[in-house]
């Protein structure tokens, strides 16, 4: 029987949010509950009591309170939640107006800076008057072309106190990828730095910002951030303006526009490499109630913490670490590359800032390894309690390398999800264990199963990670989606009224999840579905291989496994490596697993969230267009994939 890899102690278990939560449950509603299951069961059993309790739990600010949790429990999608409520988004991310510290930025300028809360909030203020004398009103779009800096976090809590809606890119998106997602939301108002650094290089940012204004012709208003010149040239700008003069240097309160539950308060964009990206419309009411609750019950955040996320403005995780503001703790951002000027950097600083919740993804986990870097002989790492991981799978190996090599004693929460959610369906759990390659637990009023073909639940079998009951966090619509068909396809083709995610996974019995990739991508040999996932965990034990993507080729009639490596520095593809390959992938996945061919290629094509691109490959390889390259960090690594004669044979 498998033996977790850490286990909390009774006084960590009764000392958390998580636990602290049952116990109200079990007061407001004469239970017993002892454990995460039979929480977790109620919550999904229970969705108004549930919500509603956590409504309490969380303290939401709002100038009215709802009249009924939610119109219709099964109806999906269109379900109405808190129905009568009034609130404001950033109002309940800025209850805290003290000195406590709130932000903590950290660049690769080596220029550290903090905002208290009482600073952040003073700051918000001019701002939000600013887009006020702007002429921004509620459901004005206002977006964000930005490093992960305050002012990225300051010019969202403005708009949005306002009701304004917003979306962000971050500035390594290329000309065309902005355009694919601002031009169809027509914003008003751009916020922008005028460059940002990456290994130890500043990039001007306002050149693209320029041409980019050109094709954009709903923009009235660019507030340039000075980063990388104290006093940048905006001559190039006819619509610029400089942060400081933008900022009504006289305001000094706020005025919280309050707005019913269902107000838009972001657009978040699919990866787009199959097309234009698809705009997701996502509540205030909603992203406020289901960010908060992983925050303050999955990964146990209080105000004496410090959260840190390696992550853009251009992914949800960005989005994601700023509603810890909701919770009083401290954020670190970080901007620039995260092994600059060292592959150690990212643990410095978690040892000189005391970080207790370090967030990061896969990818970098894996990259940290391949480097030998191990955090926990180098630094003080004490204050950790707990690191995050989402973006890929972790690997059985990657929990390990984190426990022996990070830190011991801590929660490792493996997480997913999705900027559909702006959130997560499989999260942490303070209260349990963690075990090797799984993730803890469903979130609590999640209705999450593994579904079958025949569209059954399945227990200790893969399957089509799927949502049965509506949850607040979903998208209220998709921009430029009349009739909903965009939206109902995105989701509900496949399993009508059920939430189809488009992972390929496993419940266990003990309640986790094991994550096996995306489901559009699973290869299917000889009619058997297998997750690309299964792969890339005994790939990553091959010391010859720096990175890899495995796709299904369509072959006589049939399905193919194919695997592109990228071979280390100095490093050849040879027979021998193959062969070891081969015997790997059959001795600890199966014989349908092993590759029919194994081709070396000079790099891996990722999306600029760090994902890998297998369905960009599989069509490259079979002479399909892939429309969108932009959403790619490296589109140039997909030209070696087309005619390769290796395929043919």
């Amino acid at each position: 029987m498998q033996q977790p890899l850490w286990s909390p102690s009774t006084e960590r278990i009764r000392a958390s949010n998580m636990y602290r939560f049952m116990q109200e449950v079990n007061r407001s509603h004469k239970k017993n509950f002892s454990d995460y299951d039979s929480l977790y069961q109620w919550s999904v059993d229970n969705l108004e009591a549930f919500w509603a309790e956590f409504w309490q739990f969380a303290g939401i600010k709002a100038s009215r309170g709802f009249d009924r949790v939610i119109d219709e429990a099964t109806k999906m999608p269109g379900a109405q939640w808190f129905i009568g409520s009034r609130l404001n988004f950033a109002e309940n991310l800025l209850r805290y107006r003290d000195d406590h510290t709130a932000l903590i930025f950290r660049g690769e300028d080596r220029v550290r800076r903090t905002f208290s809360y009482r600073e952040l909030y003073g700051a918000v203020a001019k701002v939000a008057e600013g887009l006020r004398l702007a002429g921004i009103v509620p459901g004005d779009r206002v977006v964000g072309f930005m490093p992960n800096m305050p002012e990225s976090i300051i010019a969202m809590l403005a708009a949005t106190s306002l009701g304004a809606t917003w979306s962000s890119c971050s500035p390594d998106f290329g000309i065309k990828g902005v355009l694919d997602r601002f031009g169809q939301t027509k914003p008003k108002v751009l916020f922008t730095a005028d460059g940002y650094f990456f290994k130890g290089k500043p990039i001007d940012s306002l050149d693209r910002v320029a041409r980019i204004s050109k094709e954009l012709p709903s923009i009235e208003r660019i507030v340039v951030v000075p980063y990388v010149n104290e006093r940048p040239d905006l001559s190039g700008l006819a619509k610029g303006i400089h942060f400081s003069q933008f900022c009504a240097t006289e305001a000094t309160e706020i005025d919280f526009v309050q707005l019913p539950f269902e107000h838009p308060l972001y657009i978040m964009y699919s990866s787009g490499t199959t097309g234009l990206p698809k705009c997701m419309v996502q509540s205030a009411g909603g992203v406020l109630l289901n960010q908060l609750k992983e925050l303050l019950l999955h990964t146990d955040l209080t105000r004496q913490d410090t959260i840190f996320y390696f992550t853009t403005c251009g992914w949800m995780m960005w989005n994601w670490l700023s509603a810890s503001l909701g919770a009083g703790a401290t954020l670190v951002l970080y901007d620039g590359n995260p092994f600059h000027p060292g592959p150690e950097a990212l643990w410095q600083m978690a040892e000189e800032e005391k970080i207790n919740i370090f967030g990061t993804s896969a990818g970098y986990i894996a990259a940290l390894k391949s480097a030998g870097v191990k955090p926990a002989r180098q630094f003080d790492l004490g204050p950790l309690k707990a690191l995050l991981s989402t973006g890929s799978p972790l690997s059985k190996e990657d929990f390990s390398f984190i426990y022996q090599e990070i830190k011991a004693d801590m929660q490792l929460a493996s997480i997913s999800g999705g900027s559909d959610l702006n959130g997560c369906f499989a999260l942490g759990n303070p209260m349990g264990p963690v075990y090797a390659g799984e993730l803890q637990c469903r979130g609590l009023g999640l209705k999450v199963f593994a579904y079958d073909d025949d569209g059954k639940p399945v227990i200790g079998r893969q399957g089509e990670l799927v949502c049965t009951a509506p949850f607040p966090s979903m998208p209220i619509y998709f921009w430029d989606d009349e009739d909903g068909k965009k939206y109902q396809s995105a989701y509900f083709d496949r399993y009508p009224g059920v939430w189809t995610h488009g992972d390929f996974v496993e419940v266990t019995e003990r309640g986790g999840l094991i994550f096996y990739g995306r489901s559009d991508a699973t290869l299917n040999p000889g009619g058997v579905r297998i997750g690309t996932a299964e792969i890339y965990r005994i790939l990553d034990e091959v010391e010859t291989l720096e990175d890899s993507v495995v796709v299904g080729q369509e072959w006589q009639n049939d399905i193919r496994v194919i695997l592109f490596v990228k071979m280390k520095p100095g490093v050849t593809l040879t027979d021998e490596i193959r062969t070891q390959v081969k015997k790997a992938i059959r001795s600890f996945a199966s014989p349908r697993h092993v590759p029919a061919k194994i081709v070396s290629v000079p790099d891996i094509p990722y999306t600029l969230n760090m994902k890998k691109v297998e369905l960009a490959v599989q069509k490259v390889i079979h002479g399909r267009e892939v429309k969108n390259k932009d959403a790619l960090k490296n589109p140039e690594a997909l030209d070696f994939f087309a005619g390769l004669k290796e395929l043919t044979e």
